[in-house]
């Protein structure tokens, strides 16, 4: 079947949209989106993520196999009807006083996305970060981003014997691994003559919560920093507050910890490693531009929750995909197939699809498998030597221009 004549199916389908329509009110296909409606899409989900995740191939890379599982968590939030706000409120104040956030799990090795949850807008990332190790096993590596930090949440992750690697929150205590003596991380910077400096801490004030690990500090370009302090003063300012002199000074650094040894992970491959967690920011990329999950026209709390979670279902599915055959070109052809490309291109065949659905389940399956053939010689990326991905940047152990020929200075 090809897709010239599939295309005649338009009219058909146009039809059958106008029979359902015609059958049914807007009053009665609104009422049917309830309680149970969203119990029923919650089960389909859970039943969509549990397909296979454990039987799948995982990328094969030197840096990356050291651990059982890379799980990218970050979250995305939008502004929704004013009537949802008691339900799903947002900050208010200039913010919207109705606010959506998913928090999301992207389990990068196999390609899966094995964990969300919908939470009101207002919930702070610090406040879920508390849970974050109910997700995570003996092996696993935390990656997230700032928004994240909290000690509590990195000490459990050590104990359930897993890794982490986070940016560091500015103001936190720190102490030296050594002596337990309190550190002016200010003052230590200072006096760094190269482009990155690492040393064993000790972080938290409290004994209960203190998290032993490396503190890695690479220094950024000086146009960057300024833009960076510019952005804090703007902020700052906007709240009526005065930015202090150490996050000035700090601006001009990237500072990151992990308890991942350094023979895993040398202090020139952390930046990169943790670059990993624009994977999942592509990702929110797709779910707005393509999915539009981001765009409801509804007041109704069951309804706006249905149509999150189908969006999302579609979502694990086109990411399920990508990763059988992302996976495979990569440990075979060191290639990698592009999520971009891949979502946009199933977008203008999703209409077709759907009509062949409405016929027959067989048949669209064999059209989805002949499309996704001809689609992942289109949607392969592009090699550039100057412009490497992620895993090629992983995999031939190189790091961004920022931190090239870097001097480390390690404090013993």
């Amino acid at each position: 079947m090809t897709l010239g004549t599939v295309s005649m199916l338009h009219p058909s389908l146009a039809a059958m949209v106008d029979a359902i329509r015609a059958k049914m009110s807007r009053e009665a296909l609104h009422s049917r989106f309830s309680a149970s409606a969203v119990s029923f899409m919650q089960r389909c989900v859970e039943f969509v993520l549990k397909q296979r995740v454990n039987a799948m191939t995982v990328i094969d890379s030197h840096l990356l196999n050291h651990f059982k599982c890379i799980k990218i968590f970050d979250s995305t939030s939008w502004d929704i009807d004013p009537l949802l706000r008691s339900v799903l409120p947002g900050c208010g104040g200039d913010a919207s006083s109705a606010n959506c956030k998913v928090q999301l799990c992207y389990e990068y090795l196999r390609g899966a996305l094995s964990f969300f949850e919908v939470v009101p807008g207002k919930n702070p990332d610090s406040g879920y970060a508390k849970k974050l190790p109910d997700h995570i096993a003996s092996g696993d590596l935390l990656i997230a981003d700032l928004g994240y930090f909290r000690l509590e949440t990195l000490m459990r992750t050590i104990k359930c014997g897993a890794y982490f690697v986070l940016r560091f929150l500015v103001g936190t205590t720190l102490l030296d691994a050594m002596t337990m003596q309190e550190i002016d991380l200010r003052r230590i910077l200072q006096k760094v003559t190269g482009t990155a400096y690492q040393m064993n801490v000790v972080m938290g004030s409290k004994e209960q919560t203190r998290v032993n690990c490396r503190l890695i500090c690479l220094r950024v370009d000086e146009k960057i920093a300024e833009q960076r302090r510019r952005k804090l003063r703007q902020n700052a300012e906007k709240k009526g507050r005065t930015v202090s002199e150490m996050h000035l000074y700090m601006a001009g650094w990237i500072l990151m910890v992990t308890n991942v040894p350094c023979e895993w992970l040398p202090p020139e491959m952390v930046r990169p490693l943790y670059g990993l967690r624009w994977q999942i920011e592509l990702l929110f990329k797709q779910l707005k531009s393509v999915l539009t999950i981001h765009r409801s026209a509804t007041g109704k709390e069951h309804r706006l929750r249905c149509e999150i979670l189908g969006k999302l279902i579609v979502a694990i599915l086109i990411h399920r995909i990508h990763a059988d055959v992302n996976i495979d070109l990569w440990n075979t052809k060191g290639q990698e197939i592009s999520m971009d490309k891949l979502y946009k291109r199933i977008q203008e065949r999703a209409f077709i699809l759907m009509g062949l659905l409405c016929r027959s389940l067989s048949g669209a399956m064999l059209f989805l498998t002949q499309e996704l053939n001809r689609l992942m010689k289109n949607c392969r990326k592009l090699n550039q030597k100057s412009r490497p991905t992620t895993l090629q940047a992983l995999d031939r152990q190189i790091t961004c221009q920022a931190v090239e020929d870097l001097d480390i200075s390690t404090l013993t």
